[in-house]
């Protein structure tokens, strides 16, 4: 019988593991899989049957096309793309200059600022939701798609993301650049970004999955149903129909297309840039 090395698991830690993984996988697929299941199912099933069927007797895609006659489900969500594409673009560009800038650039205050970026981590989002109204209520963007991106086209987070990602990178790189003459525009295009693309497609998903599910602040800020956002027009299935969790469950499928087609196209150039970031001696 073979030995085995240090710290090489034996079969029952395997089993153990696999088992965790698989628990793991239903707890975390398991209702996202049942809504799809729900959604799908027709008039004539009993979804609150004592012993529901996971799989539907008879699909039908009826429900996704009484969703889109119930509301309008397609301005709804234009909108909430809308809002997404404002704070995509504002996080990837504010976030990357502003991380270059605090990591890379020496100026009089560079800790301070950092700091206070630090600082606005520790408040919690309902502590400054007043403040921000009050802000786009005096810009007069109160009931507008504007003032729902706005908020939200900078994160401080994302700022200390992209910090942390520029300082990974090692200084003779742009010491490099420097003496070969390269400004600090042609620094970040050509030695900082290449080197924290990962990062960047981190940003990027965050922001548009935190944007397109964003619920409380267009709720706040709109009052026109023609410029709700979709998580917010989809009250509408809850409140009409609350016999009726199929139309709801198509709803929210609706909802969650967006996001996996966003994940889906980017996490390629995730794993592509942190291969490409690894800085090799």
């Amino acid at each position: 019988m073979p030995a085995r090395g240090f710290g090489t698991p034996t079969p029952a830690g395997k089993a153990a593991r696999y088992l965790l993984l698989a628990l793991v996988l239903l707890l975390t697929i398991g209702p996202f899989l049942w809504q799809l299941s729900t959604s799908l199912k027709g008039p004539g099933e009993d979804v609150y049957s004592r012993v529901p069927a996971f799989l539907p007797e008879d699909p039908t895609f009826s429900n996704y096309a009484r969703v889109a006659e119930t509301i309008p489900v397609w301005t709804y969500a234009a909108n909430s793309l809308t809002v997404a594409a404002v704070a995509v673009f504002g996080n990837a560009v504010g976030a990357t200059l502003a991380g270059f800038a605090l990591a890379r650039l020496r100026f009089r205050g560079v800790r301070l600022v950092t700091g206070l970026f630090l600082a606005t981590l520790v408040l919690p989002g309902e502590v400054t939701i007043v403040s921000q109204y009050v802000t786009v209520r005096s810009l007069g963007l109160t009931d507008t798609l504007t003032g729902v991106a706005l908020p939200g086209a900078l994160a401080m987070l994302n700022v200390l993301l992209m910090y942390t990602a520029f300082q990974a990178v090692p200084p003779d790189l742009d010491a490099a650049a420097l003496v070969d003459g390269a400004n600090v525009w042609q620094r970040l295009v050509h030695v900082g970004l290449p080197n924290v693309r990962g990062m960047l497609s981190v940003v990027v998903i965050f922001t548009f999955i935190g944007a397109w599910d964003d619920f409380l602040w267009p709720l706040i800020v709109l009052n026109d149903p023609d410029r709700y956002t979709l998580t917010v027009g989809l009250q509408y299935l809850n409140g009409t129909f609350t016999a009726n969790p199929r139309l709801i469950a198509a709803g929210t499928m609706i909802a969650f297309i967006p996001i996996v087609i966003v994940f889906a196209s980017l996490q390629r150039f995730f794993f592509k840039g942190v291969e490409e970031g690894a800085i090799k001696g």
